[in-house]
């Protein structure tokens, strides 16, 4: 399942991420992990030290690479320097899986330890001193765009990305790229404006949107949050000591976190399990082609010199579990670049101990 983590800022959204996270490698499901916030901390929240975090390899200065390689022999795609970040797959396309090992996992994603569970995380990449005064911070993020795109996921596979803070995330299509999305609220006013802000914009797209109430102290807490966004409230999550000492960079064993705690998150990745019953392959490739489309118009054609829609593989439904038969690449052949490929074996990526 693809999964978002999105809120205002210092709402507790990295934080609780992290938390959702460590839940999943604790019970041995294959996670990637992307950090798509402007604020780099996911990484950090996972353990590593600043020095480590800062190390972290940044997906957008790889976009070349991971352009050539999405690309493959897909005839619709004359050069990776024509692919923009909502290039969708066709026929002859290479395609992501969580469990896989490639070129861009290899070049873009580091596989951390967890309590002795690997997790591959992947960054966004922070603003750069040439990037200030001239760059946006969604240009950073269309790497992530591509990559989702072109990913294929299973059951009890799991993609967490940790938005930008705000409704900022409306600036590209990829706020459409998930199965459920968990807003992260605390029980103030400013708190639950960007849930509504969320749900103003998202209302057309189908959605998946639970809110996850932060900071309670206490029942009033809960109600405010209740009577604000209603049956959306998924689950609230109070006061942590694991987390405040997780935060000071002394996090006891993840199983000490509180039984409260584990619940919630428990709670989440039901809700997140529960999605996958509802997964509409032929809406989430329309949409794909709809927002490459409005971006050709507005921006891509221009600056490509390219009519970017002929990219767009009339008939192709990105899904899972497809016979290499039933989606054959350019001259009748399957296998790795295939529509999609029959799901692979799960493989767990070599652990490199933060």
């Amino acid at each position: 399942m693809k999964i978002a983590f999105v809120g205002k800022g210092g709402s507790g959204k990295t934080t609780l991420s992290s938390l959702f996270i460590r839940h999943l490698a604790s019970n041995e499901a294959p996670v990637v992990a992307v950090d798509a916030d402007i604020n780099q901390h996911l990484g950090a929240a996972m353990g590593l030290g600043e020095d480590e975090a800062a190390a972290l390899p940044a997906l957008g200065s790889h976009l070349p690479l991971i352009k050539e390689y999405l690309r493959g022999s897909n005839p619709r795609i004359a050069s990776a320097d024509s692919m923009i970040k909502t290039t969708p797959p066709g026929r002859g396309s290479r395609l992501l899986r969580v469990t896989e090992d490639n070129p861009v996992y290899e070049a873009c994603a580091r596989t951390l330890l967890l309590d002795g569970e690997p997790v591959r995380l992947m960054a966004t990449g922070p603003f750069t001193e040439a990037d200030l005064g001239v760059a946006c911070y969604h240009s950073k993020v269309g790497a992530v765009e591509l990559c989702l795109n072109h990913l294929v996921d299973g059951p009890e596979e799991y993609v967490v990305v940790d938005m930008t803070a705000g409704s900022d995330s409306f600036a590209s299509g990829m706020f459409t790229r998930f199965d459920v999305t968990f807003l992260v609220a605390e029980p103030t006013r400013k708190g639950v404006s960007v849930y509504r802000q969320y749900k103003e914009y998202a209302r057309d797209f189908g959605v998946t949107l639970k809110v996850v109430g932060n900071k309670v102290q206490g029942p009033e807490d809960i109600e405010f949050l209740q009577d604000e966004v209603g049956e959306d409230l998924l689950v609230t999550v109070g006061h942590s000591d694991w987390v405040r000492a997780m935060e000071k960079g002394r996090p006891a064993a993840f199983e000490l976190l509180e039984a409260t705690n584990r619940f919630a998150l428990q709670t989440l990745q039901d809700a997140a399990d529960d999605s996958y019953a509802h997964r509409d392959w032929d809406r989430y490739t329309e949409q794909m082609v709809r927002f490459h489309i409005k971006n050709a118009e507005s921006w891509g054609n221009a600056k490509t010199g390219t009519d970017l829609a002929e990219q767009v593989d009339p008939g192709f439904v990105l899904r899972e579990g497809a016979d290499d038969a039933d989606a054959p690449g350019p001259e009748g052949t399957g296998g790795d670049e295939a529509l999609v490929s029959p799901r692979q074996q799960p493989h767990r990526p070599a652990p490199q101990p933060a």
